[in-house]
C-alpha cells in the first residue's frame, strides 16, 4: 500500500492544475470585456487634449533640432568660416613704428569674394586706446599682412578691406576670386529676428593659434606649443590640415537696438564669426565678451552687415566675377 501512495496526490496536482487554467482563462476573458467596454463607452479625446498632445510634440521636435543644430552647421559651413591673421604697425613718417602688433580673428564667406568679420580685426587699430593716442598725434596705421585660412586649404589668401562701418565694429573685406574660393559656400543670412531665449551657436577660432595648437595630434603639440601668435605655425597648421574652427553654444539673453547677448562662451581669435539661430542661419557677427561674466558675450545683428555686403559687392571690378587661374599667396 505504501508504494501507492503518491498516485492521489497526482490526481490533487491535476485537479489544481485544471482549476488555475480555469480561474485564469476567466480573469483574461473579464479584462477583455472590460477593455472593450471602456472603450466602447469612452467619451472620444477632446480638442483640449489633442491639441496638448500637438504641442508636446512639437516642443519634442524643436528640441531635437536644437541638439542637432551645433554640429549641422559645423559640418555643412566649416569650410566658409577662416581664420584671420594679421600684421599691423603705426607710426609716424620717417620713423619707426612706435606700435608693432599681431592680430587674431574670424571671418565668414558672405558673398563671392566677400569676407565679413569685425572692423577691429580688419583694421587692428579700430578701439585700441595705444594706437588712438599715437594716431591723434599724427602717427599713421597700416596693415604689413592680413591673410585668412580656411580649413582645407594648405596655404592663405590675402584679404583686403574694403568697407568699413562707422558707426559699429563690422567690415567686409576682398577676397582673391579663385577656383578654390569660388566653392565655399555664402552663409545664409536671417531675415527675421531672433527672441530672446532662443538656442545660438558660434563658430570660430577663440584663442586663434593656440586653440588649433592645443587640438591638434601630440607630435604636432609638443612642436608648436610655445608658437601662438606666428604665421609659420599657423601655416603649418594649414598644410596638415589643422585649420579647424570651434562651435560653442547658449542662449541669446537680450536684444538691444543691434546688439546681441548671449551666454555662448567666446575669447580672443573668435571675433568676427557668424552667430547662428536655431535655424542654421547668420543672425549676428561675435564682436567682444565682458571679463568675469559667463553671460555677457556680445555680438551684431546681421541687419547690420547687409549696407557693407551691398556697398562692397559695387565695388568688386566685373572682371573677377570670372574665375582666374592663380595660386594662393603665403
Amino acid at each position: 500500500m505504501s508504494e501507492q501512495e503518491p498516485k492521489p496526490e497526482v490526481v490533487d496536482q491535476a485537479a489544481e492544475s485544471w482549476t488555475w487554467l480555469i480561474e485564469a482563462a476567466v480573469g483574461v476573458l473579464l479584462l477583455i470585456g472590460t477593455g472593450a467596454a471602456v472603450q466602447y463607452y469612452a467619451p472620444a479625446p477632446t480638442n483640449e487634449l489633442q491639441d496638448q498632445v500637438h504641442q508636446l510634440n512639437q516642443q519634442v521636435e524643436k528640441l531635437k533640432q536644437e541638439q542637432a543644430m551645433p554640429v549641422m552647421v559645423l559640418n555643412r559651413y566649416r569650410n566658409s568660416i577662416c581664420y584671420v591673421f594679421g600684421i599691423y604697425h603705426v607710426g609716424f613718417p620717417n620713423q619707426s613704428p612706435r606700435l608693432r602688433a599681431r592680430v587674431s580673428g574670424t571671418g565668414f564667406i558672405v558673398a563671392h569674394g566677400l569676407l565679413a568679420t569685425n572692423r577691429h580685426v580688419a583694421e587692428p587699430w579700430y578701439g585700441d586706446p595705444e594706437a588712438d593716442a599715437l594716431i591723434r598725434h599724427g602717427a599713421v596705421p597700416a596693415l604689413e599682412k592680413l591673410v585668412a585660412f580656411f580649413p582645407g586649404s594648405p596655404t592663405p589668401f590675402e584679404i583686403t578691406p574694403m568697407v568699413v562701418s562707422a558707426h559699429s565694429d563690422l567690415a567686409v573685406l576682398h577676397l582673391e576670386f579663385t577656383p578654390l574660393t569660388r566653392g565655399l559656400e555664402p552663409l545664409p543670412l536671417a531675415k527675421l529676428s531672433t527672441p530672446p531665449g532662443e538656442l545660438v551657436t558660434v563658430i570660430g577660432y577663440p584663442m586663434g593659434v593656440a586653440g588649433m595648437v592645443a587640438k591638434s595630434p601630440t607630435e604636432v603639440y609638443e612642436r608648436l606649443a610655445y608658437r601662438h601668435d606666428d604665421i609659420n605655425a599657423a601655416s603649418e597648421l594649414a598644410a596638415l590640415s589643422l585649420i579647424r574652427p570651434s562651435a560653442t553654444v547658449g542662449h541669446l539673453g537680450d536684444v538691444v537696438g543691434d546688439k546681441l547677448i548671449y551666454d555662448a562662451p567666446t575669447a580672443h581669435g573668435g571675433s568676427g564669426g557668424p552667430v547662428f539661430n536655431s535655424g542654421g542661419q547668420v543672425i549676428g557677427i561675435n564682436s567682444a565678451y565682458i571679463d568675469g561674466f559667463s553671460g555677457g558675450t556680445l555680438g551684431i545683428s546681421v541687419d547690420a552687415l547687409r549696407p557693407l555686403i551691398d556697398a562692397a559687392q559695387k565695388k568688386v571690378p566685373a572682371s573677377e566675377m570670372h574665375v582666374v587661374e592663380s595660386r594662393p599667396r603665403k
